[in-house]
């Protein structure tokens, strides 16, 4: 039992250290197309939001997605239930840092990393699903 219980600590280890890479990878894409970063892995009591950032005028909240297997495409991870989620938690965050009036969009990046590659191959879904569908 021992031996399974470490075994799934070392793939939640593994699991955990990809999806903080291609968080850290999304966040340099970002910053490249000019997008101000104000919050990382930021917590309420509806979820997590994985970026904050500021396009412009616009809060966008962007769900990072990462996988390994060049076959998989992270995108479809965010479910109809996800993205409900991600709704909740983007709306109380907005309401606690007085936004609610201000521009808002959820974006989503997608992270391939084959194992292997220094470079992971990344695409950014601007406008990735509209929050008033939930």
């Amino acid at each position: 039992m021992s031996k399974i219980v470490a075994e799934l600590q070392y793939q939640w280890q593994v699991y955990n250290s990809l999806g903080m890479r291609g968080e850290r990878a999304a966040e340099r894409l970002l910053k490249r197309y000019g997008y101000i970063i104000v919050g990382r892995r930021v917590r309420n009591s509806f979820g997590e939001l994985d970026v904050v950032a500021v396009d412009g005028r616009t809060v966008v909240f962007v769900e990072v997605k990462t996988r390994r297997n060049e076959s998989e495409n992270p995108a479809e991870a965010v479910t109809d239930e996800k993205q409900r989620r991600l709704t909740r938690a983007a709306m109380a965050f907005l309401k606690r840092n007085g936004l609610l009036g201000n521009p808002a969009r959820f974006d989503v990046v997608t992270v391939v990393w084959p194992k292997g590659r220094r470079r992971p191959d990344l695409r950014h879904y601007i406008n990735a699903f509209d929050a008033a569908d939930y």
